[in-house]
């Protein structure tokens, strides 16, 4: 298919520098839990998202040295030749599809707490290390030999990046980190040239471009990553002003806003293209191209950007990561394939934890070296076989979109008239309208699959499926929310759970809700809790939400935006109490134990929701254990298995199907990245 002409400019080549990038579409530089310890994994990545069309390619942030270390978080380094030849591998995969490689030169300042190294953290000025909360450690003043140091380990680091292959070097000026650090009135208090006026602030960023296009030379071209308040006009520490000093210096701008909330923030908070004002304030000061992110996924939106000259490029993470295709199924007619992403954070979520990132909209990303899975790929089918797929929520959505697309002959039975699952109930929640999106991209693929066969209102017992006789049976019949309060902080059920006045979450949900006082019990600690409180409070009831722990949805600590949910929370005048476990819930009146002391108090209210934990719906898959040699596949996925996040479920569904016939030779679970040498072991 041909593409719409109006998207043309979007595939224009567009000088940076010295270098000619492809396109418009660019993969800011972003984390992926993968880092130095796992290149491999990360070139293969990054490989993919050159193959699906982004014109520049980068890597995450990329330490310069070792006294900038993010142990536990994993990052890239450029400390040495062995990091030249690792990183080589992400360049290679990158130019083998025409695209430009990228690298961020990154130190982490008062943000590095160094615990591998062991080094002593620097910052402008000493102050407490953030790196890790409440760090009992401050870093050290940097003298003006320590600056010194510093410019000569930032040229080191792009010298090491020329000979790694990138294309474009970044000087790293925002999010907190070391160049940041000095460029803050608040967190610069120096007395010297590099300190005090904003022409003293800014004079290290200067100093650090200048040395960086003197090393390369014209041999790629320089970036710099630069944030402005999402207000340009509120600016107390003049950084538009610092911008305009050094505006015409490097070849290219990479803007965000200073509020990482506002520029990382989930759907729930931010939606589509919030900070472009900034972004625009900046394009109107400088003749450089101009790069940002907007967690774009309309091509209306991202033309919108180029034509009204508030970017030059459409920078994404997010994006990239939900969709690595999203430039290519611009390019050839195809924007109904985009898989949008619909901002949960999940993948910054995992990459908070250590670990490679995953995305609940691409259940490839992540496994693209591990498991040998490619987003737009998959082996065709290894027999003549039908399939049978029961329940349509995220599971069982994805398996039969999968399976389709393998070709083999797939039923998709669903008990409910609408398809979708938890997922209907879910997106109906305050602010979770994107979540809408896991569904509904699978729908539009399923539609265009002459093999696959859709039955709503179809509730399936053991009898019907025997006479359906299919070869495999995937089960994904999801899970429901007990009532009895059992979760984390209890494994026995609350005396008087029995009762009538305790409600479901799926009934609040489904929106019947009884009139008076509510109380919600909170033992989840992710977004169900704090959204039901939220939808009572929409409807005029008065809500207090108890939670066994000492943070209300601790887990949106991951995904980043806990304060975010907490201002809503207050805001929506919701009592919150923390520290308090449910004993009981009697005569309209919940028994709360200190969860430190012991100390018993009471809460009164017309009914009790409780948010615990779930239960499998796998009945069906019990009832169909005494035929089992029946089929050559029956198996639970998803929720019915191991209830979990939507993500979980998704990439339940597809390792299912990727499964279905598959040889032992393919990538698998064990596969890991360790490099064996001689061992020798040295005796102090």
């Amino acid at each position: 298919m041909s593409r719409d002409p109006k998207y043309d400019i979007l595939f224009e080549p567009l000088k940076i520098g010295p270098v000619t990038a492809p396109n418009r579409f660019y993969q800011v530089p972003h984390c992926c839990g993968m880092g130095y310890m796992r290149p491999q994994m990360m070139a293969s990545m990054r490989g993919i998202k050159a193959e699906g069309g982004w014109g520049v390619v980068c890597t995450e942030y990329c330490s310069i040295h070792p006294s900038s270390d993010d142990m536990p978080f994993p990052h890239a380094s450029i400390w040495d030749k062995g990091d030249i030849k690792n990183l080589r591998l992400m360049t290679d995969a990158v130019h083998a599809h025409g695209s430009l490689a990228g690298i961020e030169l990154w130190h982490g300042g008062q943000s590095s707490a160094n615990l591998y190294t062991r080094r002593q953290a620097i910052s402008a000025s000493s102050r407490p290390n953030d790196a890790l909360v409440g760090m009992p450690l401050q870093t050290q003043a940097m003298t003006k030999d320590d600056i010194a140091e510093l410019r000569k380990w930032h040229r080191a680091a792009a010298q090491r990046a020329i000979e790694a292959g990138f294309d474009i070097v970044y000087v790293y000026t925002n999010h907190g980190y070391l160049l940041n650090n000095f460029l803050s009135a608040e967190w610069n208090r120096r007395d010297d040239e590099y300190g005090g006026s904003p022409a003293n602030r800014v004079r290290l960023i200067r100093e650090i471009i200048e040395d960086t296009l003197e090393v390369v030379s014209g041999r790629c071209a320089v970036a710099v990553r630069y944030s402005i308040p999402a207000v340009p006009h509120q600016d107390p520490d003049d950084l538009v002003g610092m911008f305009s000093q050094i505006a015409e210096l490097p070849d290219l701008w990479d803007i965000t806003v200073t509020d990482y909330a506002l520029e990382m923030g989930t759907a729930r908070f931010v939606q589509e293209a919030s900070n472009q004002l900034a972004v625009a304030k900046i394009k109107s000061l400088t003749s450089k191209p101009v790069v940002s992110v907007g967690r774009f996924t309309s091509p209306d939106t991202m033309l919108k950007q180029i034509t009204s000259g508030t970017q030059d490029f459409i920078g994404a993470a997010r994006p990239s990561i939900a969709d690595p295709f999203l430039p290519n199924k611009i390019k050839h007619g195809r924007p109904d394939d985009i898989r949008e992403c619909i901002g949960c954070n999940v993948c910054y979520a995992h990459d908070s934890l250590n670990a490679p990132i995953r995305c609940t909209q691409n259940p490839t990303m992540g496994e693209e070296w591990r498991r040998g899975w490619h987003p737009e790929r998959i082996a065709k089918k290894h027999a003549d076989e039908s399939v049978l797929v029961i329940g349509s929520g995220p599971a069982g959505l994805e398996a039969a979109c999968a399976l389709g697309q393998r070709g083999y002959a797939v039923i998709l039975a669903e008990a409910e008239r609408e398809l979708g699952g938890r997922i209907n109930q879910e997106s109906s929640l305050p602010g979770m309208s994107e979540v809408a999106r896991v569904r509904d991209w699978r729908l539009g693929q399923l539609a265009k699959m002459d093999n696959v066969d859709i039955y709503p209102s179809s509730l399936l017992d053991a009898e019907a499926i025997l006479e359906l006789s299919p070869t495999h049976v995937f089960v994904a019949t999801g899970a429901h929310w007990r009532t009895d309060g059992v979760g984390r902080h209890s494994a026995s059920p609350f005396d008087g759970f029995q009762d009538h006045t305790v409600v479901s979450v799926e009934d609040i949900m489904c929106g019947e809700i009884p009139d008076g006082r509510a109380i919600v019990y909170d033992d989840d600690h992710y977004c169900m809790g704090n959204l039901l409180a939220l939808k009572l409070r929409q409807c005029a009831i008065a809500v207090t939400l108890i939670t066994p722990a000492s943070l209300v949805g601790g887990w949106h600590s991951y995904t980043d935006d806990q304060p975010a949910v907490m201002r809503q929370l207050i805001d929506a005048g919701i009592d919150i109490v923390c520290n308090r476990g449910l004993l009981s819930w009697q005569d309209a009146t919940a028994q709360l134990e200190c969860v430190f002391t012991g100390s018993v108090s009471t809460i009164e209210a017309e009914y009790l929701v409780p948010v615990t934990s779930r239960i499998a719906n796998d009945s069906l898959w019990h009832a169909l254990q005494p035929f089992a040699e029946r089929f050559k596949t029956l198996q639970r996925i998803g929720d019915c298995a191991a209830p979990g996040l939507i993500a979980h479920a998704v990439y339940a569904g597809h390792q299912a199907a990727r499964e279905l016939g598959a040889t032992p030779s393919q990538p698998d679970d064990n596969r890991r990245e360790r490099k064996v040498t001689e061992l020798k072991i040295v005796t102090p």
